[in-house]
């Protein structure tokens, strides 16, 4: 026995009504696992605010090692990846298979660029002995504060600072080369002509997971490169 039927060109499951209160269900569903990940960073950002209060010179000192510029860049690229991702949509809804995918293909670039952007900020901070749970040579940071000319650092606890700026930065990556998977996997549905007017489920789940993304990155770039 067939446990869905079609309309409209969608296969819609017997337990509902019509297209619409299928895709109601889908984007209620995608909204209560995003709710999931906000409680998620959430948790980290309750954390960074009582340590901030708590040692706001040290988080000061160690955001002297991030450039906001690198930062500033990145959150440019995501902004403009959600305006890219939303145009994929709209194509979705306009049966122009091919603009929506190379729409969320442009999208996926930004992802690129974003992770790139974050390899050089990671490997100059491991050149400089900075690593994730690992207590800090100060006397080589120094070493190279002293080098460019800037003020040494005082703070005996940095390690602090940059295991928030590690687990944070680190699990929002995560969530953008999840982000690129998913976008590539709708990509690829897009050309094969899976999505109409009637059905973009999918595409529009996987922008709903990309906004937050990058909504979390805009409350991540202030609170971690503009610190100080």
């Amino acid at each position: 026995m067939s446990t869905s039927r079609v309309i409209d060109g969608v296969n819609v499951q017997t337990h509902y009504r019509d297209v619409e209160h299928q895709l109601s269900a889908a984007k209620q569903g995608i909204w209560l696992f995003m709710v999931t990940e906000i409680l998620m960073f959430g948790g980290l950002f309750v954390g960074y605010a009582l340590y901030h209060m708590r040692y706001p010179e040290m988080f000061a000192e160690g955001a002297r090692f991030l450039d906001w510029r690198l930062g500033f860049i990145n959150t440019l690229v995501l902004i403009f990846s959600s305006f890219t991702v939303v145009v994929g949509i709209y194509y979705c809804q306009a049966n122009q298979m091919k603009k929506a995918a190379a729409a969320l293909g442009v999208t996926i670039l930004c992802g690129v660029i974003f992770m790139v952007i974050k390899y050089f900020e990671y490997t100059h901070k491991f050149h400089m002995g900075i690593y994730p749970g690992n207590m800090l040579d100060l006397a080589k940071l120094n070493h190279h504060l002293a080098e460019a000319g800037e003020p040494l650092i005082k703070s005996t606890n940095l390690g602090l600072y940059f295991g928030f700026y590690y687990c944070m930065s680190g699990l929002h990556g995560i969530h953008v080369i999840l982000g690129m998977s998913l976008l590539g996997w709708c990509m690829f549905r897009a050309l094969r002509g899976d999505f109409n007017a009637n059905y973009y489920t999918a595409v529009d789940g996987v922008g709903i997971f990309w906004h937050i993304v990058d909504l979390v990155w805009i409350f991540l770039f202030p609170l971690l490169y503009l610190v100080g």
